[in-house]
């Protein structure tokens, strides 16, 4: 099971630590998705990487679409990446 937690982490690593880019980070999951017996949030997963590939984090993404289909109206944070980002994909979304 590929948890949200563990792949939030899993990609600050690898972009903090090691300086993988985000294009070369979202082929791994994916890869790693496809694999015979793997169970995860495809869905919400994908959202996250979408949002990375736009410039926002993974877990940005994952929050906003986590939040968007439980009913939340508007994405917030203190990110300004994050909520261009957001924007441009179509949420509504807000600058603290």
């Amino acid at each position: 099971m590929l948890t949200l937690t563990a792949l939030a982490e899993l990609v600050w690593v690898l972009r903090s630590v090691y300086g993988i880019g985000r294009r070369e980070i979202a082929a791994a999951i994916r890869a790693l998705m496809q694999r015979e017996g793997v169970k995860c949030a495809r869905w919400t997963i994908e959202e996250g990487l979408e949002a990375m590939e736009a410039g926002a984090d993974f877990a940005d993404g994952v929050i906003a679409y986590d939040g968007a289909w439980q009913g939340g109206e508007e994405f917030v944070s203190f990110d300004r990446r994050a909520v261009v980002a957001m924007q441009q994909r179509g949420h509504v979304a807000r600058l603290l």
